[in-house]
């Protein structure tokens, strides 16, 4: 279907500002270059794209009262003093992960589980702290 939609990159060059200015205010654009196609979209529309991705999270409490949380589907875990600072040290572990990501995204996709993962890394780049703390859904972790 989006083949009837998509315009060609010579198309878009020769009025780039007019396609970007559609791209940001009203609609996303389907391109074609050679045979590679790609779609603009806003920030705005992305971020709409990846509001339902939510991260499971385990949370322990340890002898020592100390939380530990663990992010399901990452190999990130993050133990502090509380449940608070648990949770900035497990986005900034979390935003650090996704930065490696997105820098080698061409390594991590090879991999079939972590490419499953690219919908939590954009959810990761486009939102800011609190709005991934809001995407947490916490558990009691079982040991």
């Amino acid at each position: 279907m989006f083949l009837v939609l998509t315009i060609n990159a010579t198309d878009m060059r020769k009025n780039f500002g007019g396609y970007i200015d559609e791209i940001v205010r009203t609609k996303p654009i389907f391109v074609k270059r050679s045979r590679d196609y790609f779609m603009g979209i806003s920030i705005e529309m992305a971020k709409d794209m990846v509001r339902d991705v939510v991260f499971s999270v385990d949370k322990y409490i340890e002898e020592d009262g100390s939380v530990t949380l663990s992010l399901d589907g990452f190999d990130i875990l993050a133990n502090e003093k509380n449940e608070t600072l648990a949770i900035h040290s497990l986005i900034r572990d979390l935003r650090e992960y996704a930065l490696e990501y997105y820098e080698d995204i061409e390594f991590w996709t090879s991999d079939l589980n972590r490419r499953k993962q690219m919908r939590y890394i954009l959810k990761v780049l486009l939102n800011d702290d609190n709005e991934l703390k809001e995407s947490f859904i916490c558990q009691a972790g079982k040991n």
